[in-house]
C-alpha cells in the first residue's frame, strides 16, 4: 500500500468522522397537523344555512420544518418554515392569495443565557396570548375569542394579521416561569418609515396558574398606508389584552379582557370585551365551553355576543375527534351559528 494512498485514506476517515460529528450536532424535523370537519354555517345577517365540508374546525391545518445546529458554548442556529393548507381542496394557505409559508418563516440564534433572536415572518406575541387563554385555543371556526379578535370587521377586531412579515423578534430566557416576547415589523417601503407594527407579551406559568399581558400597535394591515382604504382616516390601532387561567384538575377556568382603539380622523372607535371559558374532563375527553363579548363605541356602535360548546375526544396522543356548536350575534343582524363534527391528527 503506497504512502500517498495511506495519507488519502486517513484524510478521508478524518473527514468522514468530522462530518458525522457535525451531523450529530444538527437536527431537522418535519411535522404538522391535518384538521377537517363537516357541518353547517350561517353567518350573522344571512338568511340561509350552508352545509359544508371544511378545514380547520379546531385548528388550521399546516405543515412545517424546523431545525437547529449546535454552535457551541450554549449557542444554536435555528430556523422554522411553516405553511397553512386547506385539506378540503388541497390549496395552500388559509385563503386564496395567502402566501406559502404564512404561519412562520424565520431564521435566528438561540442562547441558553441570552434568549432567542429571529428574523423573517413571525407569529405575533398578541396571537400567542389570545390562543393560550381560551378553551378553544386557535379555532377560527368554533372559538368565540379568536373569532371576535381576528375575524371581526373593521372597527370590531385586530388588524395586521396573526403573523407579521419583515419582522425581528426576541424571546427572553425563562425566569422561574416568566418569559417576555417582543416583535417589530418593518413596512419595507421607501418614504414610509413611520409605517410599522410592534408589540410584545409577558407569559407566566407556575403550577396550575398561568397569566399573560399583551400589547401591540399596528399602522398598516398588509401594505403601508392601506388602513385608510378600510376606513377613511384610519391611521393606527392599539390593542391590549389580559389573560389568566387556573387548572383545578376537575375543571380549568379561563378569562380574558381586551381593549382595542382605532385612531381615525373622522372619529375614533374603541372596543371593550372579554372571554370566560371552561374545560371539564369527561371520560377520556373534555367538554369545552366559552362565551365572549365585545362592544364598540365611537364612530361605530356595535355589540357582539358569541358562545360555543364542544366535546373533544382523543383516540391517541396524535389523533382526536370533536363536535362543537358556535352561536354568534351582532347587533342589528340576525344571529349566526356554526355546528359540526371533525377529526384532527398530528404528524
Amino acid at each position: 500500500m503506497s504512502g500517498k494512498f495511506v495519507k488519502y485514506l486517513a484524510g478521508a476517515l478524518i473527514a468522514a468522522t468530522s462530518a458525522g460529528s457535525a451531523l450529530a450536532q444538527s437536527s431537522v424535523m418535519l411535522y404538522g397537523q391535518v384538521d377537517a370537519w363537516a357541518g353547517a354555517i350561517k353567518t350573522p345577517g344571512q338568511s340561509g344555512t350552508a352545509w359544508t365540508q371544511g378545514g380547520g374546525g379546531m385548528s388550521t391545518s399546516y405543515w412545517g420544518m424546523k431545525g437547529t445546529e449546535d454552535l457551541g458554548n450554549g449557542l444554536k442556529a435555528m430556523f422554522k418554515i411553516e405553511g397553512f393548507f386547506l385539506p378540503q381542496n388541497g390549496q395552500y394557505g388559509r385563503f386564496t392569495g395567502d402566501t406559502t409559508f404564512s404561519r412562520n418563516a424565520y431564521v435566528g440564534l438561540q442562547s441558553d443565557t441570552l434568549g432567542t433572536l429571529t428574523m423573517g415572518r413571525e407569529t405575533t406575541p398578541y396571537f400567542v396570548s389570545t390562543i393560550l387563554f381560551n378553551p378553544f385555543i386557535d379555532s377560527y371556526t368554533f372559538g368565540p375569542m379568536i373569532y371576535q379578535t381576528f375575524m371581526g370587521a373593521s372597527g370590531q377586531g385586530i388588524v395586521g394579521d396573526s403573523g407579521w412579515s419583515n419582522a425581528v423578534a426576541y424571546t427572553t430566557p425563562d425566569f422561574r416561569g416568566l418569559t417576555a416576547n417582543l416583535a417589530y415589523a418593518f413596512g419595507n417601503k421607501a418614504g414610509q418609515a413611520g409605517q410599522n407594527k410592534w408589540g410584545g407579551n409577558l407569559l407566566y406559568f407556575h403550577g396550575p396558574f398561568s397569566a399573560t399581558l399583551a400589547y401591540q400597535q399596528v399602522k398598516f394591515d398588509n401594505t403601508p398606508g392601506d388602513l385608510n382604504s378600510e376606513i377613511p382616516g384610519f391611521s393606527s390601532q392599539r390593542a391590549v389584552q389580559l389573560g389568566a387561567a387556573y387548572d383545578f384538575k376537575f375543571v380549568k377556568l379561563y378569562g380574558q379582557y381586551q381593549y382595542i382603539k382605532d385612531t381615525i380622523t373622522g372619529g375614533n372607535i374603541s372596543m371593550n370585551g372579554g372571554q370566560l371559558g371552561v374545560s371539564v374532563p369527561l371520560g377520556t375527553g373534555s367538554v369545552l365551553a366559552s362565551y365572549a363579548y365585545a362592544k364598540s363605541t365611537g364612530a361605530s356602535d356595535t355589540r357582539r355576543n358569541s358562545w360555543a360548546l364542544g366535546y373533544d375526544y382523543p383516540f391517541s396522543k396524535r389523533t382526536d375527534v370533536y363536535a362543537a356548536y358556535f352561536g354568534d350575534h351582532i347587533s342589528g343582524l340576525s344571529s349566526g351559528r356554526t355546528y359540526g363534527v371533525g377529526i384532527r391528527t398530528h404528524f
